[in-house]
């Protein structure tokens, strides 16, 4: 790849970044009923939906947009005083260095005092990875850094066992088609019974997204995920943040 060409991409992405503002969904801790971290969640500055706006990125645009996600990412976190943990989604595919793609968001979190222990890199399964290899380098280049890391969406896309085989993230986020309805569906709960012992064997934190009612909330917990993300507990908002939601729990 052309790394002039790639570069003049990054160094669009200001006219990007001004284009978007992030909403915030929380990470909820439900034993502790606090929140462990919020996701940042792209949007529009004239009210435009994630999908509007992911509609408008493509090949030509796709290193500046992941760049400019990241720093809006971090100065939205900043502006809306969020008490915990950002969780920034990136597009594997517009890595072409990890170390150079790093030095926007390094500059931005320098600019908001937002230290770096504090920033969630989420990898969605939902982007095909057209290099394994080069993924895991990404990933390994941000723990290096200090980030933390998490693999989205995890049993619905791309990468799956062999990912965590090769890298086992901070935290590890169960897709919502194995967490709806999860109170009611046996085969569900023993799908997510091992998945927890499994991550607790080789250390990552589980988090069970996509809840939607109190009943999977209650389900989930009993099956050992605390972390929860979902509609049930707060829904994607800009500043200021709506109060969340809790359930009661022994």
């Amino acid at each position: 790849m052309d790394s002039q060409l790639t570069c003049g991409a990054c160094r669009d992405s200001d006219s990007l970044a001004a284009g978007i503002t992030m909403a915030f969904q929380p990470i909820v801790d439900v034993a502790a009923r606090t929140v462990f971290a919020h996701e940042a969640l792209v949007r529009g500055i004239h009210g435009e939906g994630a999908a509007e706006v992911l509609s408008g990125i493509d090949e030509s645009n796709r290193y500046g947009f992941d760049q400019a996600c990241r720093v809006r990412a971090l100065e939205c976190a900043k502006d809306a005083a969020l008490p915990a943990l950002v969780s920034i989604n990136f597009l594997p595919n517009a890595v072409y260095n990890p170390e150079h793609c790093l030095r926007a968001t390094l500059a931005a979190a320098e600019r908001v005092n937002w230290p770096l222990t504090d920033i969630i890199f989420e990898v969605t399964e939902h982007e095909e990875i057209t290099d394994h290899a080069h993924l895991l380098s990404i990933l390994a280049a941000y723990r290096a850094r200090g980030f933390k890391t998490a693999i989205d969406d995890f049993g619905a896309g791309y990468a799956g066992l062999n990912l965590l085989a090769d890298f086992q993230p901070d935290l590890l986020k169960l897709d919502i088609g194995l967490i709806r309805n999860v109170h009611e569906d046996v085969v569900r709960q023993r799908i997510v019974k091992h998945m927890v012992r499994l991550c607790e064997e080789i250390g990552v934190r589980v988090i069970a997204e996509g809840v939607e009612l109190a009943e999977e909330a209650k389900a989930l917990f009993d099956l050992g995920i605390s972390l929860q993300q979902g509609f049930f507990f707060a829904r994607p908002a800009l500043a200021p943040l709506p109060d969340i939601r809790f359930i009661s729990v022994p």
